[in-house]
């Protein structure tokens, strides 16, 4: 019985350890936060395959370290997003327990982004094909609050097709007060001629369905995503500067909008997210792609 038990909780334990969906289980106690004061902050997870989580008072979000690649191949480069109830910080505490798909009270992460991008997370469209990067390599933290949290990334090298690589650094940016991350992208290239970037907004990453919002004249796209009986809703908009747009589309996995974008050129995009049942208190879709729009955005990138 204490060997059954012993290696149940074991599988378990593993099971949370990966970014995928785990079985039901007991919920874990949330040790207590030391201050309850609203904070933006960034956190190394170096406990956790250096995951990256950034959050404020309103939205909380995670990348991927190089080290989960081995650990959960291949990983993913998108972006993913966790429900909030709280203004302080939780994440780093909700991580330390390996019960995070589970809510403890100030939140939780029910959003699944396998290979998708996410909240956010970019590629290289080609030849109808969305060509990503694997998992960060390295990071740099720049501000760790109390008002912005802020950080860079390096993604390695990676394929376009078989004739051309592509490596970006990325810089993130959450203030207090607002839903939505600021990102510098500059993506570098062994070829001079312009890039077709897409950023996403995973389809099916709380479950099948929801409903997309596009206005090519003002660069929104937003998801309002599926309820699920037990968590609740997340919902996801991007802000992109309307001179860049190429398209809207769609590939298996992501809700796309296509820029056109300089290699070496830094340019400048917004990712929001929401949870129906946390901060911000948007119960229906009409109320998200009106914050969503009112967003004030910066599109220029000479200062950073």
């Amino acid at each position: 019985m204490y060997w059954n038990r012993r290696a149940a909780l074991a599988v378990l334990l593993l099971s949370t350890l990966t970014t995928g969906t785990v079985f039901a289980q007991d919920k874990a106690t949330l040790p207590p936060p030391t201050d309850r004061s609203p904070r933006a902050a960034v956190t190394l997870a170096d406990y956790r395959y250096d995951d990256l989580m950034w959050e404020n008072d309103k939205t909380a979000h995670r990348i991927y370290g190089h080290a989960l690649e081995a650990a959960e191949p291949p990983s993913g480069s998108g972006i993913d997003s966790w429900g909030k109830k709280v203004v302080w910080p939780y994440m780093d505490r909700q991580l330390r327990t390996r019960d995070y798909h589970n809510d403890l009270g100030e939140g939780m992460d029910f959003y699944n982004v396998g290979q998708g991008r996410g909240a956010g997370g970019l590629g290289i469209w080609h030849d109808n094909k969305l060509w990503i990067s694997r998992n960060y390599r390295s990071h740099r933290i720049l501000k760790n609050g109390p008002d912005v949290a802020e950080f860079e990334v390096d993604y390695a090298p990676w394929p376009v097709d078989v004739d051309r690589k592509v490596w970006e650094t990325r810089r993130f940016t959450l203030a207090l007060g607002t839903h939505f991350t600021r990102m510098v992208s500059t993506l570098s290239s062994d070829r001079p001629d312009l890039l077709i970037v897409g950023i996403g907004i995973g389809k099916k990453v709380t479950g099948q369905g929801g409903d997309l919002t596009v206005d090519k004249a003002t660069g929104l796209i937003s998801w309002w995503g599926p309820d699920n009986p037990e968590h609740g809703r997340m919902a996801v908009a991007l802000r992109v500067d309307p001179a860049m747009i190429v398209e809207v589309r769609r590939d298996a996995d992501n809700h796309l909008v296509l820029l056109r974008v300089t290699p070496g050129k830094p340019f400048v995009y917004y990712s929001g997210s929401a949870w129906s049942r946390g901060q911000g208190g948007f119960t229906d879709r009409a109320a998200w792609d009106r914050h969503a729009a009112a967003e004030k955005v910066d599109f220029t990138a000479a200062d950073r």
